[in-house]
């Protein structure tokens, strides 16, 4: 199958054989054919699978083949959750459309909004932004979203759960009830399944790959270990296998700072991804570290999602995520576009819960490998192939009752002596 047959226009494609796209993948021939159709779309694929250009390319397509954007509105409104996602979908629409009349442009927090106002006066073919920063613009009367045609929600579990609700139904409110709409991501919830149902009318239905799997390429184990010990475990790791780059995630920000600061302290080149970094400080970051200035990059979850960095060879987990989809997104930094990559998991006793959930969620049992010198204290309890905690079993009533006697006669040997 080639894009052609999709029916991508000649612009496109030339643009894509520029690009080295040689063929469709399997979420991109199922989503463009139906983008362009204009129907709503539910779409489920690994990460580094091509779902942006799914999305992208027949949007593309239908706004420079359908009229003009209007003064301080957007007609392809595109919501992600993180800054740095945002950065590289924008990338990806800038690239796609090199050969086309269209504006787009990116919006989120951390940085100035004034420039942003400024180039929304004239209306943009396509907005990216994060929910909070779209509010913003709107707030301050620089936007309208009365005239947008198309909504995506670029990774849909995430925009749609807790932490985003709020702002999702606000900015809905403020959309054209008639609309398409289009939610893709690596995974999603049945709940988020429900809510969703809510948001399509009569929608395509796209599994490029198994709900909520990671992807095969990924060579992936956890190593038992107590939570003191892990930043020490995670530098003898780091020399042991002579990793040339490593994404690790880290669940809290001090927690981000102080392993960036052991790593600097040992000789180590590293630099950090979290939320109270100015977002000129998280590019910087970022760029140094595709750049192979720095071997190490220590991020929250902000970066589970949204970072496209080529041949990444390895993901270190030295906390578990508390929400189990984020492990497929944290390993899916790794192991991009058929490459082969490592997710390793430092995992103390603490965490038993949560190794379950995503053991339960991608269906497959982590393999344990004990690492010399640094066998936990805290016995990390066996999990099951369905993600169920197994119990230590109690030892047998009679065998109590053995050892009782046992010291009861020994204590009369003792008298009598």
């Amino acid at each position: 199958m080639s894009f052609a047959s999709l029916g991508l226009i000649d612009p496109i494609i030339r643009t894509l054989a520029s690009l080295s796209y040689t063929a469709p993948t399997a979420v991109q021939s199922q989503a463009i054919p139906a983008v362009l159709a204009g129907r709503d779309v539910m779409a489920a694929a690994q990460t580094g699978t091509g779902k942006t250009a799914g999305f992208a390319l027949p949007l593309l397509q239908r706004l420079v083949l359908e009229g003009q954007a209007a003064s301080n509105s957007a007609r392809s409104l595109v919501l992600v959750p993180t800054r740095e996602l945002a950065e590289q979908v924008h990338d990806s629409f800038k690239a796609y459309g090199a050969s086309l009349p269209l504006r787009t442009m990116v919006a989120y927090g951390g940085v100035s909004i004034n420039p942003q106002m400024m180039r929304l006066r004239k209306g943009v073919d396509v907005l990216v932004a994060t929910p909070g920063r779209l509010l913003d613009l709107v707030n301050q009367n620089a936007l309208r979203l009365n005239g947008v045609q198309t909504l995506v929600l670029d990774e849909a579990d995430r925009m749609l759960d807790l932490g985003f609700s709020r702002d999702i139904d606000k900015v809905l409110a403020l959309l054209p009830q008639q609309r398409q709409t289009l939610l893709f991501s690596a995974t999603f919830s049945d709940a988020i399944r429900a809510l969703a149902d809510k948001l399509l009318r009569d929608p395509v239905s796209i599994e490029a790959s198994p709900r909520n799997t990671t992807v095969k390429a990924i060579k992936q184990w956890i190593v038992p270990v107590d939570k003191k010990r892990k930043p020490e475990l995670f530098l003898h790791l780091l020399k042991k296998h002579g990793w040339r780059q490593v994404l690790a995630f880290v669940k809290t920000r001090k927690g981000v700072d102080q392993l960036v600061d052991l790593l600097a302290a040992r000789g180590i080149a590293a630099d950090s991804i979290h939320g109270d970094k100015p977002q000129p400080a998280r590019l910087r970051a970022l760029e140094r570290f595709k750049a192979g200035e720095v071997r190490v990059l220590v991020a929250t979850d902000v970066a589970a999602r949204g970072l496209d960095i080529e041949e990444l060879p390895v993901v270190v987990n030295v906390d578990l995520p508390i929400v189990a989809e984020d492990y497929v997104h944290r390993t899916g930094r790794t192991g991009r576009a058929g490459a082969s990559g490592e997710a390793v998991s430092l995992v103390c006793a603490d965490e038993v819960q949560q190794l379950a959930a995503i053991e339960m969620l991608t269906k497959q049992p982590l393999q344990r490998k004990d690492e010399d010198g640094f066998e936990p204290e805290h016995r990390v309890p066996q999990t099951n192939a369905a993600g169920q905690i197994v119990k230590k079993p109690k030892k047998p009533k009679k065998a109590k009752l053995a050892q009782g006697e046992a010291k009861v006669v020994q204590e009369d040997v003792r008298f009598r002596r």
